[in-house]
């Protein structure tokens, strides 16, 4: 084995000394006769083509927007086998009437599992049209995890956009005359024994069976955060799993399971006695190990010594991440294995209920009891008898943390999208007073197509009532509230396979059927929630009234965005989106004529899992000149996450009024995990509160004056949160 691992770092010795590389960042090689050059490739649903139009030499890089309004990005992907602190690219780019949003340069570095660092300079909000131009980005180089960099030029919003002459800095140094790195293996990294899988067969489960897999998972997350040898990753602990399983599955007491686990806690190494860090006096959330309270007491005398001298230095399965939330970049996804053995799914169950017992900040505020779901869950993912019903089952017990981040994100969970329905009609559909409204068309030119209107009410779907749908599926979309699962149903639930879908409505109030044509949904812009307008963000609306968006906000706009709506009669600030800036305080400091708090956090403890303490009240600023007027923020069940933020910080305004509907609930920032079988999933990873400790995970925004859309609203084209705020701006004293 030793003679094995010499060889391995042999070769990446070898191949990380390699020299000089070429990279084809001008776009002039095109061996291939492809539509992009050598090297590149698109992200997104734009228009990407090499143009003679170029900084230099023969070509560049062009991106076209098309319609529905989206963006687009051409990619360079280089391998991360650099030492450094700071990488930096830099680049030439040429606009012609970009709005909507920007375009820019981009720069992200990668793990193997997530995305590090990132930057598409979309602070900088470059718009219109802009003849040739060097742009730059800098951002820390996060050299110990680095496996991947994307250097890209793109453009959200509508406009075309070329770039050229690209060029990738590590410590100022170009790459391409840098030597690779030699990188530092833990054993982890070298153990790559059951990479093909398990080999692990649980067999039938009985109640004896199934809280001894219980405990395990218990023990074997507790000693992945606290046992020293474990978190610097002298062990990689997933593959240690399986190879204690097959002794532990065979034993026939209670006796006999103790000795297994007192047997491979020891082999593990002694830990030495120090002194960690104490729990803090003013914790808001401290560490449940009430499960060492049912254990013998050997057994428990043992994982309190580990406890008590709990390892206090970086560990490789969790780190701070950017906010000081648990980043779990180092968890792989093993994405080879579609359908992943018994052995594998335990271990999808344990990693995610063990990152939830530790490092979720909400655990508290679930409907079940935490330290119950570990053994409801550990038949339904030992049974899971296909990819399909694997990936049910992560979806299920994610849906258990009651977080409308949480769900399963991205290109995973292919079974399920399948499951829901490759096709659509071109409709859109709300839950409009607890029934489902047509509300508009992702795609106008198909609406003849449909024969319904805005403002019909979907009774059944393929003979299903509506409310069959919404009380079978509930318990896979996971939500913070049931105003966001219901927000999320109505997108899929006129999903299908089949084509045509047949539909029962009450139109005129007369109950009809009409089968309508599905087309692939990838070609329709189902995810309509967050289209971004391409007129300006504000404007002033009849009788003298501000109105701003935040669906297209940019930073460079708020200097003359404070000037032209300073002496409105009130302003309505739109937060029906999520924002495409993040204006909190420089927007937010205009409304407030002195500083106020308006939030506090908790976060995690990584010296003691399980801990979270409140940060200090954070506050919003003011400037010289204050919006003297009524202000009025529109918030409903698409309102979330930086959204919720915003509104916090707008609520801080002198004179505010906050109105609409229960919003997402999910207000912390976003935490990847990876499961195996390469399912990406997330959760809030850190608490927010308002200065008193009022909670806004699973609660949300709560308006001052709830308003909702009506059916009757939404036939006459009536927006009535907005006609709402203009009532409240001109009745105002």
């Amino acid at each position: 084995m030793k003679y094995l691992i010499f060889l391995f770092l042999l070769f990446h010795s070898q191949l990380f000394s390699q020299k000089k590389q070429n990279f084809n960042f001008g776009f002039e090689e095109n061996k291939t006769n492809s539509e992009l050059s050598d090297g590149w490739f698109k992200w997104g649903n734009y228009d990407l083509s090499v143009d003679s139009d170029s900084h230099s030499g023969k070509y560049s890089g062009k991106i076209t927007s098309k319609e529905p309004v989206s963006f687009g990005s051409i990619v360079y992907r280089i391998p991360a086998n650099y030492s450094g602190k700071k990488i930096r690219v830099e680049g030439f780019m040429k606009t012609k009437d970009v709005k909507g949003s920007h375009a820019g340069l981009l720069l992200r570095v990668d793990t193997e599992e997530t995305s590090v660092v990132f930057d598409n300079m979309k602070a900088q909000a470059i718009i219109g049209t802009n003849d040739w131009k060097k742009y730059s980005i800098e951002l820390d180089y996060p050299e110990e995890e680095a496996k991947m960099i994307y250097v890209a030029g793109i453009l959200v919003g509508s406009g075309e956009a070329w770039f050229d002459d690209f060029q990738v800095f590590i410590d100022n140094k170009q790459i391409s005359e840098l030597k690779h790195a030699e990188r530092k293996m833990t054993t982890s990294d070298l153990d790559r024994e059951f990479e093909k899988g398990s080999g692990i067969s649980i067999g039938d489960l009985n109640e004896q069976k199934i809280k001894d897999l219980e405990l395990l998972g218990k023990i074997w997350g507790f000693l992945k955060y606290h046992h020293p040898e474990v978190a610097i990753g002298n062990y990689n602990w997933d593959y240690e799993l399986f190879r204690m399983l097959p002794d532990y599955l065979k034993t026939n007491s209670t006796k006999e399971r103790d000795e297994v686990l007192m047997n491979w806690i020891d082999k593990l190494g002694k830990v030495k006695e120090s002194k960690p860090k104490e729990i803090s006096k003013d914790a808001y959330l401290k560490p449940d190990l009430t499960f060492l309270d049912d254990l013998n007491s050997n057994l428990k005398l043992k994982l309190e010594w580990i406890y008590n001298n709990r390892h206090q230095g970086k560990n490789v399965y969790v780190k701070p991440g950017d906010v000081e939330q648990g980043n779990f970049s180092g968890e792989k996804s093993y994405q080879n294995l579609n359908y992943p053995d018994d052995g594998f799914r335990l271990l999808s169950l344990y990693r995610y209920w063990n990152i939830i017992q530790y490092y979720f900040p909400n655990k508290y505020l679930t409907d079940k009891d935490w330290n119950t779901i570990l053994k409801e869950y550990i038949t339904v993912f030992v049974e899971a008898k296909n990819e399909l019903e694997y990936e049910l089952a992560c979806l299920q017990l994610i849906g258990e943390i009651q977080d409308t981040h949480a769900n399963i994100w991205g290109d995973s969970g292919n079974k399920i999208q399948e499951w829901f329905g490759k096709n659509a009609p071109a409709l859109k559909v709300e839950f409009i007073e607890n029934k489902l409204v047509v509300v508009d068309y992702y795609n106008p030119e198909f609406k003849e197509k449909t024969g319904m209107e805005i403002g019909d009410i979907i009774t059944k779907v393929n003979g299903k009532k509506v409310e069959s749908y919404v009380s079978e599926n509930t318990k896979y979309f996971p939500a913070s509230n049931q105003s966001a699962r219901l927000r999320d149903m109505a997108e899929k639930i006129l999903h299908s396979n089949e084509n045509p879908l047949e539909i029962e409505f009450i139109k005129h109030q007369q109950l009809q059927t009409t089968t309508i044509p599905l087309f692939p949904s990838d070609s329709l812009n189902t995810y309509f929630r967050y289209k971004i307008p391409t007129d300006k963000s504000y404007k002033v609306l009849d009788q003298n009234i501000g109105y701003i968006t935040l669906a297209n906000i940019q930073l460079v706009d708020l200097p003359e965005l404070k000037k032209e709506l300073l002496n409105t009669k009130g302003i309505i600030i739109d937060i029906r989106n999520y924002p495409n800036s993040f204006v909190p305080y420089q927007l937010g400091s205009y409304f407030t004529s002195t500083p106020k708090p308006f939030v506090k956090f908790t976060k995690p403890s990584f010296k003691n899992p399980g801990e979270f303490v409140f940060t200090k009240e954070i506050n919003i600023p003011t400037e010289k000149v204050n919006y003297p007027n009524k202000v009025v923020i529109l918030i409903n069940d698409i309102t979330q996450s930086q959204a919720e933020f915003t509104t916090m910080a707008f609520q801080t305004a002198d004179n505010v009024t906050v109105i609409g509907s229960q919003t997402a609930g999910a207000d912390g920032n976003f935490t990847g995990i990876s499961l195996p079988g390469g399912i990406q999933t997330g959760i809030s990873g850190i608490g927010v509160y308002y200065p008193d400790g009022r909670q806004t995970q699973r609660i949300g925004i709560v308006p001052d004056i709830e308003v909702h859309q009506t059916i009757e609203g939404i036939k006459k084209g009536k927006d009535e949160l907005l006609e709402k705020a203009i009532e409240l701006i001109l009745n105002d004293k």
